[in-house]
């Protein structure tokens, strides 16, 4: 991970994606329960509040490990939001 700033704008693309994903299911399928997908786009917002709160943290010590595991857990989430999507 090159910096900070990279970090954040990678948060709020991968994440933003996922939202508008299911934006976009919701618009293609009228009919359907939103129910679940209201429920993907709530676990999309907490995900990036809880990543946005491990960037911010000034208490690390090995920025580069830390920042590292934040984009490990970025994609793993990001993973299992898209998953979702495709299973509604």
């Amino acid at each position: 991970m090159a910096n900070k700033r990279d970090l954040k704008k990678d948060l709020n693309y991968v994440l933003g994606d996922i939202i508008e994903a299911v934006y976009v299911w919701e618009l293609t399928n009228p009919g359907k329960d939103t129910k679940k997908s209201e429920k993907i786009i709530d676990e999309a917002i907490e995900t990036f509040d809880t990543l946005i709160t491990k960037v911010n943290d000034r208490k690390i010590e090995n920025k580069k490990q830390h920042f590292k595991a934040i984009n490990l857990e970025l994609e793993k989430k990001g993973r299992e939001l898209i998953d979702k999507i495709n299973a509604l």
